[in-house]
């Protein structure tokens, strides 16, 4: 009986060793050129909180590494998804954490998976949205919703709101002059124009307007929002033309405000200011905020086009330190319907996360709203240069460590983070 008790005892203390040893050591997620899957470790960081585990982002520890109280079903997600890592012992970590604090590097604690929505029109295609395809890649879990849901105040349910490529001003993205006689192009229109009057819109202008302070709205209580493309342009005119008609009449039937560009209220908008709006629905542009047309004049082409990321204090600044987290400082530029911003419009007390060197252009930006946030990153898709209508989507399979990728990713992330508390 003793004997068997004795067995029993050294049975259990070596599995209890075994857990203490386990739970002892971390996982690293490094994120340096080293890693094999950067976009993927984002969702392997998404997935541990999802299951009530924090994760520890070290910003500016090489490329922007994830940590992590080392599990073994942890690894074999890593294993599974193909994230490089390294298991590390107590000591190890004491070591990090010593290069963190000595140089200019932060612990950021993640704390709980943020609840995410994309604003997208039911109707969208396979090419519409870089977002939704590093989501899907990273396998990071979302729900879809449309004007019908924002104006039933149901982004309450969400922390963190993309905006789809969407026209705000109600101009079907300005593809009139090229695409109105095209069959998707109708099936748009007559789609939105279906939704404002179902919502008791006579004008599709007249219900983004309202959409648009709602998602204004919810920042103000707290959201965090990101948007990429025309929706960063659009969202700002359409607030700043909230009590003018900008629409050409060949687009809502009737005529624009003659004096609508001296009526723009700049006091509403999050980001830019001083811009004039395009009231030619011929023209395929929005507005003088975007540079798309500088960049088609100087044909600069993929080999010229770059955007340079700011290098913030990661102890005084660790939110815009969070949103450029990278493994390269220069990345690849690339085109959108809103290719980048003109640095002279934008408002003071905006902060710049990228801009192109040595022209008036910023390429990624960011701002506070209330008790909420918004980032704007300009362009379409980081991994295909100039993106055109009924092109293939991005098979992001090829783009593993895709810098362009990391910053939208960067920003599912941001919505967990607390800053960790440092012991006196």
């Amino acid at each position: 009986m003793l004997k068997i008790t004795f067995r029993i005892f050294i049975f259990l203390t070596f599995f209890l060793s075994l857990f203490l040893n386990s739970y002892a050591d971390k996982l690293l997620v490094y994120m340096d050129l080293a890693q094999t899957d950067h976009l993927k470790a984002y969702g392997v960081a998404y997935w541990v909180l999802e299951q009530g585990h924090n994760v520890e982002w070290l910003l500016n520890y090489r490329g922007g590494s994830f940590m992590i109280d080392f599990y073994e079903e942890m690894a074999d997600v890593c294993r599974l998804r193909g994230v490089a890592f390294d298991q590390i012992d107590l000591s190890q970590a004491a070591s990090i954490y010593k290069e963190i604090e000595e140089n200019n590097m932060e612990v950021v604690l993640l704390e709980k998976a943020p609840a995410i929505a994309i604003y997208t029109p039911p109707n969208k295609e396979p090419w519409d949205d870089a977002v939704t395809l590093a989501l899907t890649y990273a396998e990071i879990p979302y729900t879809t919703l449309w004007d019908e849901e924002v104006l039933r105040g149901e982004l309450e349910k969400y922390d963190w709101l993309h905006l789809h490529h969407e026209d705000f001003t109600g101009q079907y993205g300005k593809f009139y002059g090229s695409y109105r006689d095209a069959l998707w192009y109708k099936q748009e229109q007559l789609t939105c124009e279906l939704m404002a009057k179902k919502l008791g819109f006579r004008k599709v202008s007249d219900e983004k307007k309202v959409v648009a302070r709602a998602i204004k709205d919810y920042m103000a209580k707290g959201g965090f929002v990101f948007a990429m493309c025309s929706a960063t342009e659009t969202m700002d005119i359409a607030l700043a033309a909230e009590n003018v008609d900008i629409v050409p009449e060949e687009l809502d039937g009737d005529p624009v405000d003659p004096d609508c560009q001296n009526k723009l209220d700049y006091s509403k908008t999050l980001a830019f200011t001083d811009f004039k709006v395009s009231i030619d629905a011929y023209k395929y542009e929005h507005s003088t905020i975007d540079t798309t047309p500088d960049k088609t004049a100087a044909r600069l082409g993929l080999e010229a086009d770059y955007f340079t990321l700011f290098d913030f204090s990661a102890k005084l600044d660790p939110v815009p330190s969070m949103l450029v987290q990278n493994h390269v400082s220069v990345v690849q530029g690339f085109m959108g319907q809103t290719t980048a911003f003109r640095k002279s419009l934008v408002k003071k007390y905006v902060t710049i996360l990228g801009e192109t060197e040595g022209r008036d252009e910023v390429k990624y930006i960011h701002g506070n709203y209330g008790r909420g946030t918004w980032t704007f990153f300009g362009g379409h898709d980081p991994e295909d240069y100039q993106h055109m209508v009924e092109d293939p989507p991005t098979d992001l399979s090829l783009h593993k460590s895709s810098p362009g990728y990391r910053l939208i990713l960067n920003n599912i992330l941001f919505p967990a983070a607390k800053k960790k508390e440092r012991k006196t």
